[in-house]
């Protein structure tokens, strides 16, 4: 199955299978991206046993992409808001879900199997970032302080941001109860038109859908970057599930797929 569209291109090779956005094809003498495709392919490196599997996985993907994997900075994600600042490879992120770079050939790398994983990159100040962005990490506003971790630290102006927003459940699958629409409505009811990003469910008492891709839309463009600097994979982790891992259609013991990006 191709899952290319007008925003990103499925690309196969001998070693890997992954997509990658057209925005940022645009500006590959000075970045390599990726995101990861295939079910038999899984980076869940939290049980020892998978380790080994990850990272020959890892392998495969950077070997296609002319990377070292030993350049591989991947934090250990907790669904909360800390963001890292990374000078060197051989620093540790525990307790992180996003990470920033102006150095080269450093990796960035979060994995996922619903959650948003969020790639931002600056042409001007050659500044990278990669966020893992869950429902919590979305109401937490992890992409919003990315943005203003990269102002502050890196000196990167939002209006010259690309964002890439990888595959991720999408409002036609991600269904809540009630206290979870309650945090987002409390939250966000005075802010924005709330009806675009929650939605009750027809014929079905106590369910609602949320948007959480379109709600880090609308925040990164309140942030200041440019709605037209704002790439969405348009697919659907769920609906794709028979290519693409995601934890509510595998359940218990899903798999994960891993986005990554480095400068050169």
């Amino acid at each position: 199955m191709d899952l290319s569209n007008e925003n990103v291109v499925h690309i196969k090779t001998e070693n890997a299978e992954f997509l990658q956005f057209r925005k940022l094809l645009e500006y590959k003498d000075i970045i390599t991206h990726a995101f990861s495709i295939g079910k038999e392919v899984n980076f869940n490196t939290i049980r020892e046993v998978n380790y080994p599997k990850a990272m020959k996985y890892y392998e495969n993907l950077c070997t296609s992409l002319n990377l070292d994997k030993a350049n591989i900075i991947k934090p250990r994600q907790v669904h909360k808001d800390q963001i890292g600042i990374v000078q060197e490879n051989t620093q540790k992120y525990p307790n992180t879900d996003g990470l920033i770079t102006q150095k080269e050939d450093i990796i960035l790398a979060t994995t996922s199997a619903d959650c948003i994983l969020i790639l931002f990159f600056d042409p001007v100040t050659k500044t990278i970032a990669n966020v893992h962005s869950g429902w919590r990490g979305t109401y937490q506003e992890i992409g919003v302080k990315a943005v203003r971790k990269m102002q502050e630290e890196c000196n990167v102006k939002p209006e010259n941001l690309i964002c890439c927003m990888c595959p991720s459940i999408r409002k036609c699958h991600f269904e809540v109860q009630k206290d979870v629409k309650d945090l987002f409505e409390e939250k966000y009811k005075d802010i924005i038109d709330i009806d675009t990003i929650i939605e009750k469910k027809q014929n079905t008492e106590g369910k609602w859908d949320i948007d959480t891709v379109q709600l880090n839309k609308i925040l990164l463009q309140k942030e200041g970057i440019k709605e037209e600097n704002i790439i969405d994979s348009k697919i659907c982790t769920v609906c794709n599930s028979d290519t693409l891992h995601s934890c509510r259609a595998e359940k218990e013991g899903f798999g994960l797929e891993t986005a990554i990006i480095t400068l050169k």
